[in-house]
Parts: structure tokens; sequence; C-alpha cells
């Protein structure tokens, strides 16, 4: 199988994605399987963060929190440059944009990057790793109180904005924990590590695709398809396509143009690129408390596919670049 996909040229992981879209549009997620699926997406990412504890080596820890300049302009392009073209979308022409949907594409962009995703993929093209943990984290940390600053600041919502400070245990919990402890057993299981690097790679790419079944399945479970026209979703999906589009150009132009490595540019790329649904969806909750909100997070749920799955393809071409020529 894995030749005849190289004969075809088609990646695997691509594959797996398109995959998991599948499955959860037939088979999604719901009654008991829900919560099964999302204590498996935990664990997963645990495990995720876990391995990258202990593949990272300290001194590269510190120097990736200490990258400051990587980290600004990260944050630049999720809590600025994001939300300015957000605002320009308001002039946008109907046959781009209906009017009933811009209010959820201007939320999307509002919204901080995604963490999980956005460190595997680092991780898996081969970029700096340990400055997208911090960066990746940091931007959600921020979230939590910059993104309610925005949606009030920028869409004119009223009521009252409540921040939950499980928000920050859960991030902690699930992400720098298990990173710490990697770190800790890094003496005892580096070696391991290192040694089935090849095989845990599939741990990278499973997790992405347990969080698209995860995330697909939500979107099944809410009928969110049935309240928008076609016409509707082919707009989302042509505008969600140009914006990552866009968005990925203007990364790599920005590190390139700063003087950024390869390593950098990655981590700016797939960290700057991105939104969080999993922040996403229940903020909306919080935010629009009373309000239907199936229409509101459809743009991000469709937008959230087309990122993972650009992005997924962007990853594995970075990563095929570092594999040596076949003798």
């Amino acid at each position: 199988m894995r030749k005849l996909l190289d004969k075809l040229s088609i990646d695997g992981f691509i594959l797996a994605i398109f995959a998991a879209v599948g499955v959860a549009a037939l088979f999604p997620a719901t009654g008991r399987a829900e919560p099964v699926v999302d204590d498996a997406v935990t664990v997963a990412i645990a495990i995720l963060f876990f391995l990258y504890g202990a593949r990272i080596h300290p001194r590269e820890a510190i120097a990736g929190l200490r990258h400051w300049r990587l980290h600004v302009v990260i944050l630049s392009f999720t809590f600025v440059v994001f939300p300015i073209i957000g605002v320009l979308l308001r002039f946008a022409p109907e046959v781009l944009l209906r009017p009933e949907l811009y209010a959820g594409f201007l939320f999307l962009t509002l919204l901080p990057s995604t963490v999980q995703s956005s460190i595997a993929f680092t991780s898996i093209a081969g970029g700096n790793v340990p400055g997208a943990i911090v960066s990746a984290s940091v931007s959600n940390l921020l979230g939590v109180f910059v993104t309610p600053l925005l949606v009030l600041a920028l869409m004119a919502t009223t009521g009252e904005v409540t921040f939950h400070s499980s928000s920050i245990v859960d991030l902690c919990l699930q992400l720098l924990l298990p990173f710490l402890l990697g770190q800790l057993l890094r003496p005892w299981v580096g070696g391991f590590v290192t040694k089935y690097a090849a095989a845990l790679k599939y741990v990278d790419r499973g997790s992405i695709v347990l969080v698209v079944y995860s995330a697909f399945s939500a979107g099944m479970r809410e009928h969110i398809w049935s309240q928008v026209s076609w016409v509707g979703v082919v707009q989302l999906i042509v505008l969600s396509v140009a914006l990552v589009l866009l968005m990925l150009w203007m990364t790599r132009a920005t590190a390139e143009k700063l003087g950024f490595d390869r390593a950098d540019m990655i981590a700016i790329q797939f960290c700057g690129t991105k939104k969080s649904m999993a922040t996403g969806l229940p903020m909306a909750a919080v935010l629009f408390a009373g309000q239907p909100v199936g229409l509101l997070v459809l743009p991000l749920m469709i937008f959230h596919q087309i990122q993972l799955m650009m992005c997924a393809w962007m990853a594995a071409r970075y990563g095929r670049e570092l594999e040596p020529a076949p003798a």
C-alpha cells in the first residue's frame, strides 16, 4: 500500500485526514461514544506533549522561551493581522460572503491559535518545536482575555463577559504538565524516543487525525450544515481556502524579510495561520449566551477543517525535504 501511494504521489497523512472527515460524516461520535472520543483526544494530546518534552533538550526549551522576536511575530498575526482582515471583510460583496455569515467569519479571526495541531505540524515539518510550544500556549492563554475584548470592541456585543479560570487550568494540565514530565524523564526515556523517532512520528499525525474526527463529529451532532444554503457553504469554503493561502504566504514572506531561519519560519507559518475551534466553541457559548450560535460558529467549523488539511499537506511537504535521498 505504501509503495502504491508513493507511485501515485499521494501522502498517506492527507488520506487519513480525509478518511477521518468521511467517517465522522457517516458515523459521528454520539451518545456514549462522544465522551470516549473526547477522552481519547485528551489522552492523545497528553502523550504527544510528553513526547515533545522527552525529545527536546532543556537548553532548546529555554531557548524557545527566550526567542521573543518569534513570539511577537506570531502573536501579531494572531491578534492584529487576522482581526484587521476580519474587519475589512465587512465590505466584501454579497457574492463573496453573505451578510448573515459575516459575524461568524469575523468571530473566527479574533480567536487564538490552535495548540496541538500547530505544534504537531511544526514537528512534522522539522520546524522550531520549542518556539511553537511557547507561542501557541501563550496565544491560548492571552486569548482567554484578548478575544473577549476584541469581540466586545469589534462585534458590538452586549451582555456580561465571563472569564473561566478552568481554561487556564485545562491548558496547564493537558499541555504543560505532560511536557514538563517529559523533560524530567528525558534522561531515562530520551534514548528510546530518539531510537524509535520514525515510528513515533505517527503519534503526531495520529493526534491530528483524531482531532479532525472529533471536531467534525461535533458539527454533525449540532446539525450545523442544515442552517445554511449550499451557496453559503461554498462561499465559506472558497473564502477559507483564500484566507489560509493568504496567511501562509504573509507569514512566510514576513519571516524571510525579518531574517528568520527555516525552523523559525515554519513555526511562524503553522502557529500564525490557524484559529482554535476547541477554544472558539466554548467562547461563543459564553460570549453569545442566550443567542443561537450554530450559524455563528459555522465559518469556524469550515475554516478549522480547511486549515488542518492545507497545513497537513504543507507540513508533509516540508518533512519530505528533510528526508535523505534514496540510494
